[in-house]
């Protein structure tokens, strides 16, 4: 499998898909068509949110095509070479996917070698649940089980920072709570900045920041750069 997951879209100063060029450069090689999944989108419409895309990935010259446009989803990700799958609310996402039929063919071509771009809720929706999101359940997805292409849970857009004065559960506590009810399972928080190269069967962290791993019964682990360690 190739993936490219990204915790982000936007890096510190607003700008749009513009960290991780090389990696971008990379699994874009050789493809001229993409095809873009906006289902995440709900305070922007989904033409709008393929304009953007395509304004922001303009250098890759790819024929970005918008999968709310298509009705047949089996032929529409064959005739792809790139899967992109972006940001917004992963509840509305996963719902869009489920009940459009899209989950079975994007699974069976990533699984088949076909190379697949997230970010933000597009990276979480890759994993086996979506429930270590960070999203607010807006609407029912039919279930948490997503594409499960990537086999470990990730927390996107992670950071364990508090405001001052503030009472709630931090997220290194939220993702605590899931393990305890999800004891076999790993769970990645992918700052933003970060991301996540799957290639030729391997896993590469990559980015500026620690990516933090946790599972149950050991204290979490700050990992740097470089290929995942295995279980």
């Amino acid at each position: 499998m190739r993936m490219l997951l990204l915790s982000n879209s936007r890096d510190p100063s607003g700008n749009y898909l513009v960290h991780a060029r090389s990696a971008w450069s990379e699994i874009a090689r050789g493809c001229r068509t993409a095809l873009f999944f906006p289902f995440a989108g709900t305070t922007m419409g989904w033409d709008d949110y393929l304009a953007l895309v395509r304004e922001a990935l303009a250098a890759l010259q790819l024929d970005i095509r918008g999968a709310h446009h298509c009705d047949a989803p089996a032929t529409a990700v064959a005739q792809a070479d790139l899967l992109l799958v972006g940001g917004g609310n992963t509840f509305r996402l996963l719902h869009e996917l489920r009940r459009r039929g899209w989950l079975a063919p994007i699974r069976h071509a990533v699984c088949n070698g076909k190379p697949y771009v997230g970010w933000s809720a597009g990276t979480v929706v890759a994993t086996p649940s979506i429930a270590t999101t960070n999203d607010m359940p807006i609407i029912d997805p039919g279930g948490l089980e997503a594409l499960g292409v990537f086999p470990l849970q990730v927390n996107a857009h992670y950071h364990d920072a508090l405001p001052p004065g503030h009472q709630g559960e931090s997220r290194r506590q939220r993702i605590a709570e899931y393990l305890v009810l999800h004891p076999g399972a790993t769970v990645l928080g992918l700052p933003e900045g970060n991301w996540i190269e799957v290639r030729d069967g391997q896993c590469h962290l990559c980015g500026p920041h620690p990516t933090w791993l946790f599972r149950s019964g050991i204290d979490p682990v700050a990992l740097g750069q470089g290929l995942l360690p295995a279980a």
